[in-house]
């Protein structure tokens, strides 16, 4: 019996009361201050989330609720109220080997509820700690039958055999919606410490090979480059007055060429120089110039 249905026995049995002596009625009181007693015996309410198992003389006589629901005194009573709410139920397994025989804790979350409550409450004697051992003890046999490595890589694929365990174990105990999630896995710090180093190892090795692999690709461009400036020498003698700018150019200082690549340079400038220009106009004839004594000879 909650509160509301406390006050409203309570409101008629004072209404009986004073409906007795106010109004010099008494039978008429008693009546109703009969039926105030009869709810407050009979009157039940439950919540929305709540139903109430209810035993007759002894035997199951129904589930009651949500809201209000009436009981024969003294033939009926309440079993149990079970709350038919999503519930969690925390889980874990500590110091327990793995196949590959490393001892781990791991710490998992259950989710389930009550989907049929007369079995619930009356062939299980406390379903919330027997779902809970349940869940518990397959955590163990799942890890125990799993390898580090797929406990550390594939969590999701170890929930779902978590999951599917529990569900045949706890199969008509009316329990129902079971899933699992895990939250957290310890190793131990040794154990952790190995790891880490291997996985740093191994990202070594992954930069050293990548870095021969750019190693070999900028060689191969090297070998195709100086095949191009073999071929052509003025190509050559064009990228290192580019580098040499290129080194420069943001700092204004002076650049002491060598001889050699400075007559190459001058060489291509020449050239360059010599194909840009006009070919030279030919010389007009000069005129013939008379013999001295002043007499021409004849042809």
């Amino acid at each position: 019996m909650n509160s509301a249905v406390t006050l409203i026995a309570a409101v008629i049995i004072l209404l009986g009361a004073a409906i007795g002596y106010g109004l010099n009625a008494p039978v008429l009181g008693g009546v109703i201050a009969l039926v105030g007693v009869i709810l407050a015996l009979t009157l039940r309410t439950a919540a929305e989330w709540e139903r109430a198992v209810v035993l007759r003389l002894g035997r199951f006589a129904g589930v009651r609720g949500p809201g209000l629901y009436f009981l024969i005194p003294a033939i009926e009573t309440v079993y149990a109220v079970v709350d038919t709410r999503r519930q969690s139920t925390r889980i874990s397994a500590e110091d327990t080997l793995t196949a590959d025989a490393v001892s781990v804790t791991m710490d998992s979350i259950l989710f389930w509820r009550v989907a049929d409550v007369k079995r619930a409450a009356t062939e299980l004697t406390d379903y919330q700690n027997m779902i809970a051992q349940v869940a518990q003890t397959s955590l163990r046999e799942v890890i125990s039958a799993t390898t580090l490595t797929d406990i550390l890589s594939n969590r999701e694929a170890m929930d779902d055999k978590l999951q599917d365990l529990i569900r045949r174990k706890s199969d008509g105990w009316g329990i129902g919606d079971i899933a699992v999630e895990i939250r957290d896995v310890k190793i131990p710090p040794e154990l952790n410490d190995a790891m880490s180093r291997n996985a740093q190892a191994e990202k070594e090795k992954q930069a050293r090979v990548t870095l021969a692999s750019a190693e070999i690709a900028i060689a191969q461009q090297i070998v195709e480059a100086s095949q191009i400036y073999q071929e052509n020498p003025v190509a050559l003698q064009i990228r290192q007055m580019g580098l040499i700018y290129d080194m420069n150019k943001d700092r204004g200082a002076t650049i002491l060429v060598p001889t050699t690549m400075t007559e190459a340079l001058g060489t291509v400038v020449a050239l360059s120089t010599a194909q840009q220009q006009p070919p030279p106009r030919p010389a007009p004839p000069r005129p013939a110039t008379p013999p001295p004594g002043g007499s021409v000879p004849q042809v």
